[in-house]
């Protein structure tokens, strides 16, 4: 297949640092020229990727600076690209959310979109007026069933275990570990209170969007004492398998609905078990008392601290190699690809046949 793979400009491909969704985009693009696809990948110059690598910017907007406005220029500028192009692919693969999607009623080549985040009040809209577009879930908790979308089917995030370092036993002396954006939704807060109360060393990594300053500076920052409380900044891949795979437990205290949350298979992966807030797709992940804990509040996380060394490392591993690995991502995508145009050759067929019948009768 001729495939397009449209990835957000916010990180490169892959990110350095953070970036779940650029992550997965890398991934996914690899793998499917390793299977013998011909894929054109469109994100920023400076990607390292196995496909044809189209730049839409010099590099992300994070490292550039780009604000909002401008931001807006640029991924008009790499849709006009994509679309521009579009009778050269089979199917072109979407990962900005709403923003391709008046383009994609513009072409022939069928467009699927991933949803990799959650529905703001004024895109809802958005999304209404193209809901006979191809939609694909990272999550059924994700779904909003309300709106109508085609949803077309569930592809889970997917890891390469091959790249993880898996940690039969965590590090001595014992810490928890955080990671992820530092932000009220992630919870960074309430892992630090759940550490406080129970006098664990808990290490923490992660990056601080502008928007999160405040919140860093006020409720975070004031924990760090270097000792009980650390934070290591943001993490590259090594540092993060080694940070979750030493650890006794990775803390995942969401205040939001988390669409998938790629650190709760990264941990596992590494061996270690993850202690949730059930909320958004943490359920569809963890497998309660098998791969770690899924709670409903702070209480009820380190009620998990005691029982958490009952947890099997392997068991979590195994968990992601089955559940989560790139290979039953990238099956995933595959199949979503060929029902797709299959079925849009069948309409197409359907479509040709009444021109004939019509032509006929006249």
């Amino acid at each position: 297949m001729r495939i397009a793979q449209v990835a957000p400009l916010g990180e490169r491909v892959p990110p350095l640092t953070y970036g779940g969704t650029e992550l997965v985009v890398g991934l996914l693009t690899n793998e499917l020229v390793q299977r013998g696809h011909d894929v054109t990948l469109f994100a920023t110059a400076d990607s390292m990727t196995l496909a044809e690598l189209e730049p839409s910017i010099s590099k992300s907007f994070r490292q550039l600076g780009i604000s909002p406005h401008e931001a807006q220029i640029y991924n008009m500028m790499q849709l006009s690209k994509v679309y521009d192009r579009a009778n050269e692919f089979d199917i072109i693969h979407s990962h900005i959310d709403f923003q391709a999607l008046p383009y994609a009623n513009l072409v022939k080549t069928p467009t699927v979109h991933t949803l990799h985040g959650i529905f703001a009040p004024l895109i809802e809209q958005m999304y209404v007026n193209h809901k006979h577009q191809n939609f694909i879930s990272i999550s059924n908790s994700q779904r909003r069933m309300d709106l109508e979308l085609n949803y077309v089917a569930t592809v889970y995030n997917g890891v390469d275990p091959t790249t993880f370092i898996f940690h039969p036993k965590p590090d001595d002396p014992p810490y928890l570990a955080f990671l992820g954006r530092i932000s009220p939704e992630k919870g960074t807060h309430l892992a630090i209170e759940i550490a406080k109360r129970t006098g664990w060393h808990l290490k923490i990594a992660g990056k601080i969007d502008r928007v999160d300053t405040d919140y860093y500076e006020q409720d975070i920052k004031p924990h760090i004492d270097g000792k009980q409380i650390e934070f290591l900044g943001e993490a590259n891949h090594v540092q993060k398998n080694a940070l979750m795979g030493g650890a006794v437990a990775t803390l995942f205290p969401i205040a939001w609905q988390e669409p998938f949350g790629l650190v709760m298979t990264e941990s596992m992966v590494s061996g270690t078990p993850v202690i949730a807030i059930a909320m958004g797709s943490a359920p569809e992940i963890i497998t309660h008392g098998k791969t770690g804990f899924l709670c409903h509040t702070v209480e009820e996380c380190i009620e998990a601290l005691a029982k958490v060394a009952e947890i099997d490392r392997h068991a979590c591993r195994q968990h992601v190699e089955q559940c989560f690995s790139l290979n039953s991502m990238v099956d995933g995508y595959e199949a979503v690809y060929q029902n797709v145009l299959a079925d849009q050759f069948s309409r197409n067929g359907r479509l040709q046949f009444s021109s004939v019948v019509r032509m006929a009768l006249s």
